[in-house]
């Protein structure tokens, strides 16, 4: 059950060759440019493979969706739930528990401070 937000794609958007970089940036939630540096690091010292294996990504993801965020809010958050799936969950539950708390305090004043629907709820008792 993949959501195509929590897919890896190439962004042929900020791209500068085939978009593999930009999508891992944005994949993860780093700067394009430190993945762009990581990724020639790691093929001038130690990982020469790295070049064939670019353009076999490059290859076989697809391009991201123009649709896929609304705003970089939504694309912020999708980032946080690919890095992270339990800590957003635990988040969700909290302002959930929170938006609760607040709404069981509106209807505790209003039904307090409404002496007829104080006596209808005492009534059907």
């Amino acid at each position: 059950m993949t959501s195509e937000r929590t897919t890896l794609y190439r962004d042929k958007q900020n791209a500068k060759l085939l978009g593999v970089c930009a999508g891992i940036a944005d994949y993860t939630g780093v700067n394009a440019l430190w993945v762009r540096l990581g990724f020639l690091v790691l093929l001038f010292t130690i990982a020469p493979i790295l070049l064939p294996a670019y353009f076999v990504a490059g290859l076989l993801l697809n391009k991201k969706p123009a649709h896929l965020y609304v705003d970089q809010d939504e694309s912020k958050y999708w980032q946080r739930v690919r890095q992270s799936p339990q800590r957003t969950a635990r988040e969700i539950r909290a302002r959930m528990r929170d938006i609760d708390r607040r709404l069981a305090d509106v209807e505790t004043f209003y039904v307090s401070s409404n002496p007829r629907l104080t006596a209808e709820i005492e009534r059907l008792r």
